[in-house]
């Protein structure tokens, strides 16, 4: 008689995350972020099947944000269920959500912070997260409405330090139909359909409007465009990277000061992509904060290489500014004195 296998979204969840894995040494630990959502759950599931196969350990974190009646029972709901999953260690871990940023961005730091703490203190090797296709397509639409440049429309990386996400991928369709096949019941939160939420009416309006009026696939296009902008941003980044350390003028006085100095003719021959990935890495080594310095900043700096007409100091986030002295730009919270 024929073996069956698992139904097919089951099977996909699990070679996802079995590739995900493939490099990790026997005996690592790996941890997934678990909400109890289809994404995260399915991922769970798929992590208590595969790591034993593998030779690793699997334990199971879930962020109590506490933003909700009751979420602090959900989270001991998901930790008892990952029992069932063959996941251990397993852990709640309770954050307390500030507002700067407004509240998405605000939860999102108090949730990573939480997760790396734990990681840390753990031992894991990885933490794996349960974002998806979709999640991708929200990502770059969320960053193209913000007329972001070619590293962010790149979207979420498939690895970064500690976390990897196996599914990007796949679809949610495959994750909710993972659960079905498995018998799981993912937890819907109310958050996820609250208008309030820039994501949610990308998730919920945007997209299904745009599949209505280009037809079925613009989440798979939207996601394959980041994939594709990841690729060119990286190869820019390591020629910035390069650029960046022929330019550096080392000054001791500036640097004590955390001044950053740059020769403008080592920069202005470069082409525009590069050139400024080099002025945004140099007023952030000054002091301004990579958040908040926008492409519109960057421009302003980058008048003082290509459109020199003894302009003043342009001001950035951070109270860091950029000034051109002798062919040089200096970047540093205060005026800076000449530099012959």
């Amino acid at each position: 008689m024929a073996v069956m296998g698992p139904p097919p979204a089951v099977a996909d969840v699990r070679r996802a995350v079995r590739l995900a894995l493939d490099d990790l040494p026997s005996g690592s630990l790996v941890l997934v972020a678990c909400s109890g959502g289809a994404d995260s759950l399915a991922l769970a599931a798929a992590a208590g099947f595969v790591a034993p196969r593998a030779g690793f350990s699997a334990g199971l974190l879930t962020v109590d944000h506490g933003l909700q009646e009751g979420s602090p029972r959900r989270a001991a709901d998901v930790v008892r269920l990952a029992a069932v999953l063959g996941l251990a260690p397993a852990e709640a871990l309770s954050v307390s959500v500030g507002t700067e940023g407004g509240p998405e961005a605000a939860a999102r730091r108090a949730r990573y912070a939480a997760l790396s703490e734990a990681a840390g203190r753990l031992g894991a090797d990885a933490v794996l997260l349960g974002h998806t296709m979709d999640d991708q397509a929200e990502t770059v639409l969320l960053r193209l409405a913000r007329g972001s440049g070619t590293r962010s429309l790149a979207g979420m990386p498939a690895r970064a330090g500690l976390y990897r996400r196996p599914l990007l991928g796949l679809g949610r369709r495959t994750t909710v139909a993972a659960c079905a096949g498995l018998g799981l019941s993912p937890w819907d939160d109310p958050h996820n359909l609250d208008p309030r939420y820039s994501r949610v009416r990308v998730r919920e309006r945007l997209l299904p409007a745009l599949e209505d009026e280009l037809g079925p696939g613009v989440a798979e296009a939207l996601a394959r465009t980041a994939t594709l902008c990841r690729d060119d941003a990286d190869a820019l980044d390591g020629w910035a990277d390069a650029a960046y350390a022929r330019a550096v003028v080392h000054d001791s006085a500036l640097s004590d000061i955390g001044a950053v100095v740059l020769a403008v003719p080592e920069v202005e021959g470069l082409p525009a992509g590069v050139r400024r990935r080099v002025l945004r890495r140099a007023a952030i080594e000054a002091g301004s904060p990579p958040g908040t310095l926008s492409a519109s900043h960057v421009l302003q700096v980058d008048r003082l290489v290509t459109g020199w007409r003894g302009q003043r100091r342009v001001e950035v986030p951070g109270g860091v500014g950029a000034v051109r002295r002798y062919g040089t730009l200096i970047f540093a919270r205060q005026p800076a004195s000449p530099v012959s």
